[in-house]
């Protein structure tokens, strides 16, 4: 296998590393991942995350494990186990898919490695892509907002909506960002934050509950969200928090884009309603844990409902920003996310 590097991912004279987000902005800490279930794992406790990212690592794991002997038939189950880590995230479905068919080739150790690093090598190039075409949307001295992270250690590449804004950064455009914490597990706060000062991109952290103030106020010209599943007909799922902004955005006239891969659209999903919604433990909500340890603000035995994802209405969205170009409301009702699919 190639030596790959990503800002969560490497793989170093054949093994597989992946930078453990639960531990930033304060620890970067690589994890030797070397089987199934450490995957696995990582994936649901989140030290792997963003769902290009997601699908990518368990694809490089998959070729790791044929490069280390396992046989045909234990690497298609550990695929369908990977593919249960996490159900939200369909690029981890659509890259396991790629893999299994890989896996079904005569020399599948040989296919697994070459599907891996293609798998790799595409989402860099889609992210290039995305970012191209939403930077070009970005005015000079725009106030952007983002919700959660959607930089370079969700993806393997520049990242979906905060490559869009980080390129307009580059382009000179003098934007100036509002970053949302992202409760429950503050992905704004810990991640988006840490990459914007290894980009250089300003910014401003905010509470979640404060978007609406700002927009009130007139400062937020423009929305990047990314998406973890796309519909068929537009809508979509996020990291839970998204939808609200959409509202917020709508009665404030301003303009909200999902930023997103092709590879991120599920034509089996009609509508938002049929997308799975993972939800995650109580714990996550009564207080918060990382690199410092833990703090319980809760009664230890509050009931809590925890869904990591929301689903933003296709009505409440101005622009699709792919990586094939940008689509309105009225090119999503015509059916062009099953054109993109199909070609």
């Amino acid at each position: 296998m190639k030596n790959l590097l990503a800002l969560s991912l490497k793989t170093v004279q054949g093994e597989l590393y992946v930078l453990d987000q639960t531990l930033l902005p304060h620890q970067q800490n690589w994890v030797h991942c070397t089987t199934v279930a450490q995957m696995v794992t990582l994936i649901q406790r989140l030290q792997l995350r963003g769902a290009p990212a997601i699908g990518i690592g368990a694809s490089l794991l998959l070729a790791y494990r044929a490069t280390q002997g396992d046989s045909r038939e234990q690497l298609l189950q550990a695929a369908e186990i990977l593919r249960a880590a996490r159900p939200t995230a369909v690029n981890l479905m659509n890259n396991l898919d790629s893999m299994i068919q890989a896996l079904r080739q005569a020399d599948f150790t040989d296919a697994a490695v070459a599907c891996a690093e293609a798998l790799f090598a595409e989402d860099v190039a889609l992210c290039q892509n995305m970012a191209e075409h939403g930077a070009a949307l970005v005015q000079p001295n725009e106030r952007l907002l983002t919700h959660c992270n959607t930089g370079g250690l969700a993806t393997a590449g520049v990242g979906t909506a905060l490559g869009v804004i980080n390129l307009a950064q580059q382009q000179g455009k003098t934007i100036q960002l509002w970053v949302d914490e992202t409760r429950p597990l503050l992905q704004g706060g810990r991640l988006t934050a840490w990459e914007c000062q290894q980009l250089g991109i300003p910014y401003q952290l905010i509470c979640d509950n404060m978007a609406g103030m700002l927009m009130a106020r007139g400062e937020v010209d423009r929305i990047f969200v990314g998406a973890d599943r796309i519909a068929a007909n537009g809508d979509f799922a996020n990291k839970v928090g998204t939808y609200s902004l959409a509202v917020l955005a709508h009665y404030h006239k301003v303009p909200f884009y999902v930023v997103a891969p092709h590879t991120t659209i599920d034509l089996s999903c009609p509508n938002g309603s049929a997308i799975p919604i993972e939800q995650r433990a109580a714990e996550e909500v009564r207080g918060v844990s990382g690199a410092f340890g833990q703090t319980l603000w809760a009664p230890e035995q509050a009931p809590v409902f925890n869904p990591a994802f929301d689903v933003t209405p296709a009505s409440l969205v101005t622009g699709w920003v792919l990586d094939t170009g940008v689509y309105n409301q009225q090119q999503i009702a015509d059916g062009v996310l099953e054109h993109i699919v199909s070609h």
